[in-house]
């Protein structure tokens, strides 16, 4: 890991999803509740075109989530929450990719 960055969301905020070609991230909720939307939009990949969502509590002793190259993230704060996140690459705009976060077709049961 190369970078690591904070980000601070207050409750009820959905952060959309997007992936990155280029950079792997490690999510570490140090506080609050979050559901985690995931995509795996990687080629050739066993889980390539699903998606599913996972509940972290930072009081849960598993708060934490490795997210590859490939896989469309993005979380939905229940709390306000603090987001701890490393990336194996450093940030640059051009690795930076959308994906419509209310897509039916994802699989991603948001509360």
């Amino acid at each position: 890991m190369v970078q690591g960055n904070i980000s601070r969301s207050s409750a009820n905020v959905l952060r959309g999803l997007h992936f990155h070609k280029a950079q792997a991230d490690w999510w570490n909720f140090y506080d609050g509740v979050a559901v985690v939307g995931l995509y795996d939009l990687r080629k050739g990949s066993p889980t390539e075109g699903t998606g599913l969502a996972i509940r972290l509590n930072s009081n849960d002793h598993l708060s934490g989530l490795y997210i590859p190259r490939g896989v469309a993230h993005g979380f939905y704060a229940e709390t306000d929450v603090l987001l701890h996140y490393l990336v194996d690459n450093y940030y640059t705009g051009d690795d930076e990719f959308g994906v419509t976060w209310d897509d039916p077709d994802l699989g991603i049961d948001w509360p």
